[in-house]
């Protein structure tokens, strides 16, 4: 067939394994239902204290007819991301696709950020994904086939006030997955990026109701309009599938337009 006549790929998933730290709730939950309605099974973490959360997902997933795993994690704890890891191989025997949504923020004025604010954003955000991308990677090096997508923010690429710890870490994050991209692109791996604008989640929904805050962060938002979890969910669905396949080291701005201004 020529190349021309070639049916466009798929954004399918399916029979696909997989993983998505920080599923409990919130952006995390929405993807991982998301790709098990692409066809994905599923492994979804919290943290130990939230497992009840994850559990529900964990029984979302089900209902949609695809296997699923809960298992809890710490991702700044490497002995638990080994734990988690061997847990999804003996369960699912590989992991196709890793999303490295877990993340925190602390929001404080430059001159009131701690170091233990500092480390506690940094080893969440930036080491975290790291180390959760180096123990899946391993098996999909030998597969040569994977799919890593990190969580990043429109703040990796642009600075917002009160978040010195979060922006540096989410920087991190954006030329994190250009590094891991080009290290690993022999073993047929995709390392992409996603950075969302503001999205509404039970989490953030205090940040909105103050009017005032509201107000300036639409304001900058062409669109008019803030993010929704389905948002981030289609782009992660999309780098995810062979659609992507000729992506990598790429951050896709999910962001309304605020960084195109």
């Amino acid at each position: 067939m020529a190349s021309h006549d070639a049916p466009l790929p798929s954004m399918r998933v399916d029979g696909r394994v997989a993983l998505v730290t920080g599923a409990g709730s919130g952006l995390g939950c929405s993807i991982a239902l998301a790709l098990a309605q692409a066809g994905a099974n599923l492994v979804v973490t919290d943290l130990p204290a939230r497992m009840a959360n994850a559990r529900q997902t964990l029984r979302r997933v089900r209902d949609l007819g695809r296997e699923c795993l809960a298992v809890s994690l710490n991702v700044t704890s490497l002995k638990s991301i080994e734990r988690m890891v061997e847990k999804s191989i003996r369960r699912f025997g590989r992991i196709d696709i890793l999303v490295n949504n877990a993340g925190i923020n602390i929001s404080k004025p430059a001159l009131e950020v701690t170091e233990q604010d500092w480390d506690q954003v940094l080893d969440v955000n930036l080491k975290g994904v790291f180390f959760c991308s180096q123990a899946v990677a391993r098996g999909m090096i030998q597969r040569k086939s994977g799919k890593i997508v990190n969580i990043a923010s429109q703040n990796g690429v642009i600075g917002y006030y009160n978040r010195a710890a979060y922006c540096s870490s989410k920087a991190g994050v954006v030329n994190l997955t250009r590094v891991l991209a080009i290290e690993w692109a022999e073993r047929n791996i995709n390392v992409n990026a996603v950075g969302p604008t503001f999205v509404r989640t039970p989490l953030t929904e205090k940040l909105f109701q103050d009017e005032s805050f509201s107000r300036e962060v639409l304001r900058r938002i062409p669109l008019g309009r803030l993010g929704k979890p389905e948002d981030v969910a289609g782009a992660v669905v999309f780098l995810s599938s062979q659609a992507a396949d000729l992506i990598t080291g790429h951050t896709l701005l999910v962001d309304g337009g605020w960084t195109a201004i």
